[in-house]
């Protein structure tokens, strides 16, 4: 058997819990493809796992409920599956014989799902995955780097926005503007002709107005509250860990048939028509990546030590 290099996750906790170990390469059975992974993403999920911190609602029974729930998917005391990470892009090397849909030598993206996997240099995955969403051709105007970037933060950003039936001129407000999922937010808004109205630190503003934000409220400052208007809709990117007055005073800034939606708000179903639109979207040019840093494998303690700091402007690439 051949050996590949992977990150293992030995139990729950801080960033040196991930160790860099040569694992056996996986063999691709008669319904898998097997990936040669280029890069990939240290995604807020995957510091949630690592670190098994649960977002949202902090009151009892809630979080004890999830996590649970958590540990039922996951893992008891530590990750059932050592190789984390989300999300991926790489070429396929093999497949075997039952694989229709791609074929040796494609270009691929996606996510992983709960098979996780994505910190090494391959990957297997299976037919059904691929279907059900996680896997597809990679944009052909992007590099593996960008593709990496853009499939987290793009997937939740359509999974979330999809009760969103946004017409142009309608106003949409998005809280936590510069993260992987606001930046995509921001710009998939935008390409429907909405009025946008990024929320995030000073620092960010820029970048969420080259997104094409019509405007940029800081949430640090509390006079921003001041700026609130009316919204059809408002999208919470950040989650419920991040509170601020400014999120507080906006959930009674909707019209009267306005939704609020956060994206602690239920599970992700990965679904293949959101890589689909995502893909499409990157090819017109409607979308673009957001990275904010790129890492090596090899520094990939380095990596999550960042991302935990939770002040990254769209996506942390680690590249393999």
């Amino acid at each position: 058997m051949g050996k590949m290099k992977a990150v293992i996750c030995t139990k729950y906790g801080p960033p040196e819990v991930l160790q860099l170990k040569e694992v056996g390469k996986p063999i691709p059975k008669h319904n898998e493809v097997l990936i040669k992974i280029h890069a990939t993403a240290v995604t807020a999920s995957d510091c949630i796992i690592r670190g098994f911190n649960m977002p949202g609602d902090h009151k009892f029974p809630m979080k004890q409920i999830m996590g649970l729930m958590m540990r039922l998917y996951v893992g008891f005391t530590k990750p059932r599956k050592p190789i984390l990470g989300l999300v991926l892009s790489g070429v396929i090397e093999s497949h075997g014989e039952d694989i229709k849909q791609f074929k040796t030598g494609d270009q691929v993206y996606g996510m992983t799902g709960y098979s996780f996997g994505g910190y090494a240099e391959y990957k297997c995955m299976t037919e059904k995955e691929s279907k059900n969403g996680c896997l597809a051709i990679k944009p052909n105007n992007m590099s593996h780097q960008e593709a990496a970037s853009v499939s987290y933060g793009g997937i939740l950003a359509i999974h979330f926005m999809r009760e969103m039936n946004i017409q142009s001129g309608q106003k949409v407000l998005i809280y936590g503007a510069s993260g992987a999922i606001g930046t995509v937010a921001v710009q998939i808004a935008k390409s429907l002709g909405a009025e946008v109205i990024g929320v995030c630190g000073s620092s960010n503003a820029e970048l969420v107005k080259s997104l094409g934000a019509d405007k940029v409220i800081d949430y640090t400052n509390d006079g921003s509250i001041n700026k609130l208007e009316v919204y059809d809709y408002i999208l919470d990117a950040a989650g419920k860990n991040k509170k601020s007055n400014l999120k507080t005073a906006s959930k009674n800034a909707l019209k009267e048939n306005g939704k609020y939606i956060s994206v602690d708000d239920g599970l992700l179903e990965l679904r293949s028509e959101y890589l689909k639109q995502l893909t499409e979207l990157c090819e017109a040019g409607k979308i673009k990546a957001v990275t904010d840093s790129t890492y090596p494998l090899e520094q990939i303690v380095e990596a999550h030590r960042y991302v935990d700091q939770k002040h990254k402007k769209g996506n942390v690439v680690i590249t393999i």
